[in-house]
């Protein structure tokens, strides 16, 4: 088989087995190279659970020949249903995340037909020239880990697999639902595939030669695009005016395929992003759960749960001189003046010390026993510092507050009257006079400067 095994030489690698022939002759080749590379070897076995005693038996198979070799085994067991392979994949890459910090690096045994059936499935489905990459070794990053996922098998071919699995005399079981047309990618395996081998000889191979070239511009464009990006947690990822449409689409494709995990994003839905940046300010698209908003040189772009905070309103005594109130997500509080500086000092800068907050003083003896905290509610009305008015969407627009922001900014209200819009502006009617007694700050993030 056509392995370069140098560039994994010295590296801890964990090798996912399924008991398939494909995951079997790999871990076999590494293992009989393992001590020449330096190479320290484990595996990994999932058990999706979704074939029943077949699952149970082939997860027994991997763990009897892994004792044979003297190869340590982690065994995962799914704990949930998975409804289908996008699910059963998800899983598998939550277990291949749980591996990070004991090895270098996952190895799948992913090979040059996977990969002919990849772009050939991206390509029927419309794909942008990031779906023409095929399979690629990958990174995979959360919160506090990361992980390397590599296909040392990505240029070998299905026969010189199946040719190193008779001359080495390696057991392997067969998954039978790889041998049924139920599944999109199985009929472009068993026909499609075929069918294009016999028109075209060595049609595969010539894809993989064009999806190792399509990476590579893949790759460039990529480069060129992450200048555009930027992120503010939670408030959604950005994308700075581009009119280089082909720079622009990586851009987008980053954020919906990279940050959110959407993948089954099409060409026109990236078409339409694009020319969201030539609408009104406001202006917004919605797809595949996430809504793209025109703003003031840039697109951005938000997982629609973030966009809405249900919740009955809270009594403003709730808030009454307590510190660091967490509200559905967002930090506001009140607190008297002269606590002011300990509680910037000791709760602020410690929870959220990137954060820029806006602290707004007001008369406590104004707010009225009825008064809550809540979010935007139709029919709302703010009586502007200074006098005058207005229904309280005219005034967000008016000091250019994003349309996606709205609904997410604590408010304390009495009834439809807006007594003060936490982390923006109080109303008239309780700011501090001359005969203010109790002088009290409101504290939450400036939303004039998100």
């Amino acid at each position: 088989m056509n392995i370069d095994l140098k560039k994994y030489a010295g590296k801890h690698i964990c090798v996912a087995v399924s008991g398939g022939r494909d995951s079997m002759a790999l871990l076999h080749c590494l293992h009989a190279h393992a001590a020449g590379y330096g190479i320290t070897l484990t595996a990994l076995n999932c058990d999706h659970r979704m074939r029943g005693e077949a699952s149970e038996r082939d997860s027994a198979f991997v763990a009897e020949y892994c004792k044979k070799l003297g190869v340590p085994l982690s065994r995962y067991v799914a704990g949930r249903e998975l409804r289908d392979e996008n699910d059963a994949r998800a899983w598998r890459l939550e277990c291949y995340m749980n591996e990070a910090g004991r090895c270098d690096c996952v190895a799948t045994a992913h090979h040059l037909n996977d990969n002919a059936e990849t772009v050939l499935f991206n390509l029927a489905r419309g794909t942008a020239l990031a779906g023409m990459r095929g399979i690629t070794d990958a990174e995979m990053k959360t919160n506090d880990r990361q992980l390397s996922i590599i296909r040392p098998l990505i240029a070998c071919t299905r026969a010189e697999i199946d040719a190193y699995i008779t001359e080495n005399g390696i057991p392997y079981v067969d998954d039978e639902t790889n041998f049924t047309t139920d599944y999109t990618r199985n009929k472009i395996r068993l026909g499609v595939l075929p069918a294009l081998e016999e028109a075209v000889p060595g049609a595969a191979k010539a894809i993989y030669r064009f999806s190792r070239l399509a990476a590579e511009d893949e790759e460039y464009f990529e480069r060129q695009a992450k200048p555009l990006l930027s992120r503010r947690e939670p408030y959604g990822n950005y994308i700075a005016h581009c009119e280089e449409r082909v720079i622009f689409r990586r851009a987008a494709v980053e954020i919906i395929a990279g940050r959110h995990q959407k993948k089954d994003y099409t060409s026109g839905q990236l078409e339409r992003l694009y020319n969201l940046q030539f609408a009104e300010n406001g202006k917004k698209f919605e797809f595949l759960g996430l809504t793209a908003f025109k703003e003031e040189s840039r697109i951005c772009i938000i997982d629609n749960k973030l966009l809405h905070c249900e919740d009955d309103g809270a009594p403003y005594e709730h808030f009454y001189r307590r510190l660091a109130t967490d509200y559905c997500g967002q930090t506001a509080a009140v607190c008297f003046d002269y606590e002011l500086d300990d509680y910037m000092k000791d709760v602020v800068q410690y929870r959220c010390p990137e954060t820029a907050f806006k602290v707004l003083r007001f008369d406590g003896d104004k707010i009225p026993p009825s008064a809550t905290v809540r979010f935007m509610r139709a029919g709302d009305r703010f009586t502007k510092f200074g006098g005058g008015t207005k229904k309280l969407g005219d005034w967000f627009t008016d000091k250019k507050i994003p349309v996606r922001l709205r609904k997410t900014i604590p408010l304390l209200c009495d009834g439809n009257d807006v007594l003060l819009i936490f982390g923006a502006e109080i109303s008239d009617g309780i700011k501090t006079d001359k005969n203010t007694k109790c002088v009290l700050c409101a504290i939450a993030e400036d939303y004039t400067k998100i």
